[in-house]
């Protein structure tokens, strides 16, 4: 089996690298893959091929490895796997070895053989143009060779790989004539070199190579012309082994010379007709449609690849807390299966990014991730989206559309917030879980559907349960299986690894150098209670890049709120931000005096809002002395 990495987003996309071996990735030069990247460790990861299995290790990277959205130490790569390394995305390719015949093509350089040389154009081919096929005196072979092409043609439509349309072309072309050989050569469109050849031989079986002259392949690539040459074989000297009787014609795309189709015959009874080489001709000209198509199709397939690596590379789970180890654990044991996954966390926790990790990690993760998010829309909004509407269900209904259920056919629908659906969306829903279909909105035909539903809340569902505002049957069809993902004051260790990815991150989208963080910054960061989790921090980050004008955070790059939490730490007292923060206990403590103790009145004196000055005494450690005041 051959493998390779394909970068598919980031600083080195385009770039393809060979899996031979064991291959260590890094920033160190002398790494098998050098990423210049300060965000790469020296030595980041290794891969290494263990008898057709690529198992990649981290190295203990600063940053981490991710495979497919989460952290990963150690993991078997499969075809389609996502793995992140620094701002880079890499596509894990691998392709099992071709069953197909494994007959060669012999280029030899024997004086061609002579031939007749005709310039085909596409509206002189006779089977390709009705008004010539109907001056045709209708015969048998004339209908067999017209079904022929027709089967042709569609075989060739549905064809998506270009490696495998070529045996299919040699096949169907032994089908219409009466070759023994014949082979099909593939052309780079830049150095017009040979980069793909297949080859068949019916009469002396799979493993007989195909012999060609270089003269024939050369003249009919240079001069774009068809060669035919149905000579009889020689009668004066019995020995010499008669030349064959060949075909040979172009495969021309935008005139522009993309392959080679060569058959040819040594039974001395068999001569190629006129009619065989124009149909040959019409062959090659559908092959053409196939390759474009399929190339094409295999451009789309990239760019959508591409497409995705754009959401995988803002959607990646961070954290080595043994917490976080739990859920990505949990993620790895479930991600395989079809069963509904609920999942419970605080606002900002990063629900959705666990369900696109669930997602990525399937077995659907080449069909669409539907999220939808039921407390950011009304009902009857919510019940179109989901389910679609059929043309005049209502007023704005103007057509027919597609809900996110049909959407994500064959993939995963995440229904975010799912506590705030209201009664009668809970029941429909039900029904959709139960039966796995539904009906859109105005329709009457029940519509089925294959999808995977994640479902998730920041409420407490059995709560909800037993004061009847959420239906107990639905309840337990979503709560199969059950994930709580821990807020962020809950493991505090990822603080430094998550800042610092969203300081990579925002660093490239802002293109503004930053080498890290500083000591004092990070005690800030841990120090602070973080209400609104990880996309709290990530804006924090985000503001200390635009807001920094040093190559490191420094705590005065961080939001207000977050600076006041410093208290120092023992041995290294930060004097600067000490004097800082004991002005403004002095200031908040002298505004409260002059207030009588009155929060508004305080807060009008030192002229920010009441709310804030609550937040500036609970971070300041000032109620107990509030509290020895007035009790005094």
């Amino acid at each position: 089996m051959t493998a390779r990495l394909v970068a598919i987003n980031g600083p080195y996309r385009k770039s393809v690298y060979p899996l031979v071996g064991e291959i260590l990735l890094g920033r160190d030069p002398n790494n098998s893959v050098h990423l210049e990247d300060p965000w790469v460790s020296a030595q980041h990861c290794t891969i290494s091929d263990q008898q057709g299995r690529y198992i990649l290790n981290d190295l203990d990277s600063h940053a981490g490895t991710f495979v497919n959205g989460i952290p990963v130490k150690q993991r078997e790569l499969k075809p389609g796997d996502e793995i992140g390394i620094g701002n880079s995305l890499f596509l894990f390719q691998q392709e099992a070895p071709s069953s197909a015949p494994s007959n060669k093509v012999q280029i030899d350089d024997h004086p061609a053989p002579a031939a007749q040389a005709v310039e085909l154009h596409a509206d002189e081919l006779t089977y390709l143009l009705p008004e010539a096929l109907a001056a045709l005196s209708p015969s048998d072979r004339v209908q067999r060779n017209l079904s022929a092409l027709v089967g042709i043609s569609r075989a060739i439509g549905s064809v998506r790989d270009e490696e495998s349309l070529p045996w299919q072309l040699l096949g169907m072309i032994f089908d219409v004539i009466p070759a023994d050989r014949g082979l099909v050569l593939l052309l780079d469109e830049n150095s017009q070199d040979i980069r793909s050849e297949v080859a068949w031989d019916r009469v002396h079986g799979p493993e007989y190579p195909v012999s060609v002259s270089r003269d024939v392949v050369r003249r009919v690539i240079d001069q774009r012309v068809s060669l035919w040459n149905c000579s009889p074989p020689p009668s004066a000297t019995i020995s010499k082994q008669p030349d064959p009787s060949f075909l040979c014609v172009p495969m021309i795309s935008k005139d522009l010379v993309i392959g080679v189709v060569y058959v040819d015959s040594t039974n001395s009874g068999i001569t190629f007709s006129p009619r065989d080489l124009e149909l040959l001709a019409a062959i090659a000209g559908l092959g053409v449609v196939g390759i474009e198509n399929a190339r094409q199709f295999d451009r789309l397939n990239t760019e959508n690849q591409q497409l995705r690596a754009e959401v995988s590379l803002t959607h990646d789970m961070v954290g080595r807390s043994a917490r976080m180890r739990e859920v990505y654990q949990f993620v790895e044991r479930v991600a395989p299966s079809d069963s509904t996954v609920l999942i419970y966390g605080e606002s900002g926790t990063g629900k959705e990014l666990a369900a696109r990790a669930i997602h990525k990690n399937s077995s659907r993760r080449d069909q669409p991730f539907v999220g939808l998010n039921c407390a950011a829309l009304t009902e009857t909004l919510l019940e179109s989206e989901l389910f679609g509407h059929e043309k005049g269900a209502f007023t704005s209904a103007v057509s027919q559309k597609k809900g996110y259920l049909e959407v994500a056919e064959g993939g995963t629908v995440f229904l975010d917030e799912i506590g705030e659906l209201s009664p009668i969306l809970q029941a429909k829903l039900l029904r959709v879980l139960q039966e796995r279909e539904f009906v859109r909105v105005g329709g009457t035909r029940p519509i089925k559907i294959d999808v995977r539903f994640l479902a998730a809340t920041n409420k407490d569902l059995q709560k909800a349960v037993r004061d009847e505002r959420f239906r107990g049957d639905l309840y337990h069809r979503l709560n199969v299986i059950s994930l709580t993902l821990p807020p962020l004051r809950e493991r505090t260790d990822d603080i430094p690894e998550l800042a610092e990815h969203f300081v990579a991150r925002y660093s490239n989208k802002c293109k503004r150098p930053v080498a890290g963080i500083s000591e004092m910054a990070l005690v800030c960061l841990q120090r602070y209670a973080w209400p609104g989790n990880i996309r709290e921090l990530e804006n924090a980050m985000e503001r200390a890049v635009v807001v920094g004008n040093s190559d490191h955070i420094l705590p005065e790059d961080l939001p207000e709120i977050v600076q006041e939490t410093v208290q120092g730490t023992p041995g290294t007292p930060p004097k600067y931000h000490e004097a800082i923060l004991h002005l403004k206990r002095q200031m908040i403590l002298q505004a409260l005096e002059q207030a009588d103790g009155s929060m508004t009145e305080a807060a009008k004196l030192l002229d920010v809002h009441p709310n804030y000055l609550h937040r500036l005494v609970t971070n300041l450690e000032l109620r107990s002395k509030l509290k020895k005041q007035g009790s005094a």
